[in-house]
């Protein structure tokens, strides 16, 4: 029988009514914009007149049902709150974003990925109803099957500019309590890309089932290949919430064991590697900093505050450093052409490491046109360079833009883009996106997609 959780429909449908009093009283002229209490975007825009929409009691898990493995889950839910609902009964999402407060809207009405993609695709591709509050004020019910069928498939990519997800129905996995991993490593970057794409298509490595593949690039004769396979049981599991760091173990221990809520966590203790900015993989200062401060949200928080302020830049003009870019992007390139990346990517930027994570779409989604059944390499990457001199704010993000389109990849727009109007919705298919945008918010309430996340409004 489905099994309720920490909130009910009826509360749900009381939250819904709350969500669109509220979007009913914000003024014509005043931007929408979601508030919401933590957030895994890092498009830092000037201060414009925007009001908030509040999402107050939209973060529940409504229900699980273990016979029909799917959840009714509410917009604002993370991702560790859904895994800490459906772990009990033996079932995960298709595909869980690497950091815990991820939002089940935000995955689906952006881009989330994780070593399940290779097999399962992007989080809205497991979703088989969504709830939206539209921007003319409505409230609909979009299925693929349904009259609201273009919607459905235009949400994905679409940022909040046709509306918000109130409430998810999500199909759900079986998983087993823990995950066996095998780090492969290659010092040629054509092999890496060979290897995962042959496990990827046989499923397997070593003639063994695997379930779980990305990798690591920590340099040009230093790459990753980390397969996961579900297991019953261990003969000993690691902890890295603690003083151990996980992508470090990945360069020492060729097989390592894992729970299955400390694998789909264990990017998000150290951000991945970015939790070196902060000091924070120093053994001391580790040692002194409380484990629930050692997570995403908190390094995120960090981040935003130093944006604010400019206090990392004040301090490079006091050092007399160069100024510095921001290079946060996560690309999607071919797997034959991710060698031709890397290369590119080592010469002209040279941040290391790079996280590489294998996806197949398995159907067309209109607003990031990948080609479904075809093998991609989600390259991630985050941090600071240093630009050339007389280069200005854009240099790098600029021509890694130019790079992954000329290789036939696309980039998510979770993080500075810069193309021009006309390129972008070439790109990104303007022509399936403005008939569903007009049909679903044709006053203009909210921002469309280049304004939002190209102009940073």
């Amino acid at each position: 029988m489905p099994t309720s959780s920490t909130t009910s429909m009826t509360a749900h449908l009381k939250a819904v009514e709350q969500i669109r009093d509220s979007y009913a009283a914000i003024p014509d002229d005043a931007a929408p914009r979601l508030a919401k209490a933590t957030t895994n975007l890092f498009r830092f825009r000037e201060p414009t007149k925007t009001a908030s929409l509040s999402a107050r009691d939209l973060d529940q898990v409504i229900q699980v049902d273990p016979e029909t493995m799917t959840a009714e889950v509410q917009g604002m839910t993370t991702y560790e709150h859904l895994v800490d609902a459906t772990l009990p009964y033996g079932l995960m999402p298709y595909v869980v974003p690497q950091l815990k407060t991820i939002t089940l809207g935000g995955a689906v009405t952006g881009l989330g990925i994780e070593s399940s993609s290779f097999r399962d695709g992007l989080p809205h591709e497991s979703v088989e109803e969504l709830e939206i509050l539209t921007g003319d004020g409505r409230i609909v019910v979009a299925r693929a099957d349904n009259e609201h069928a273009d919607l459905f498939n235009a949400f994905p990519n679409s940022y909040g500019t046709l509306g918000y997800a109130l409430r998810i129905r999500i199909k759900l996995a079986p998983v087993k309590p823990f995950v066996r991993l095998t780090h492969i490593r290659f010092t040629d970057a054509d092999k890496c890309m060979l290897a995962l794409s042959e496990i990827c298509e046989s499923r397997s490595h070593e003639g063994e089932p695997i379930d779980f593949v990305d990798g690591t690039y920590f340099g040009p004769g230093e790459l990753y290949v980390t397969v996961g396979t579900f297991s019953d049981k261990a003969p000993y599991t690691s902890d890295y919430t603690g003083m151990r760091i996980y992508y470090q173990s990945i360069r020492t221990r060729p097989r390592d064991w894992l729970t299955i809520r400390d694998y789909l966590w264990r990017w998000d203790t150290d951000w991945f590697w970015c939790s070196r900015a902060f000091g924070v993989q120093q053994p001391l200062v580790r040692s002194l900093v409380p484990r629930r401060w050692l997570r995403s949200d908190v390094y995120r928080k960090l981040v935003g505050f130093d944006q604010r302020h400019g206090v990392t830049a004040r301090l490079d003009r006091w050092r007399d450093r160069p100024v510095q870019e921001s290079v946060i992007q996560d690309v999607e390139v071919p797997v034959e052409r991710g060698a031709e990346f890397l290369e590119i990517f080592q010469s002209e930027v040279g941040m290391t490491p790079v996280w590489m994570c294998p996806l197949k779409a398995t159907q067309d989604w209109p607003i990031y046109p990948l080609e479904p059944g075809k093998l991609y390499i989600n390259f991630g990457f985050w941090g600071m360079v240093p630009l050339p001199r007389g280069q200005q704010d854009g240099y790098y993000n600029r021509l890694i833009e130019h790079a992954v389109h000329r290789l036939g990849g696309h980039k998510s727009l979770y993080s500075s883009s810069y193309y021009e109007r006309e390129e972008f919705w070439r790109l990104y298919n303007g022509d399936s996106y403005w008939p569903v945008k007009r049909a679903y918010d044709p006053g203009g309430r909210l921002l469309d997609l280049y304004d939002k996340c190209v102009r940073g409004r």
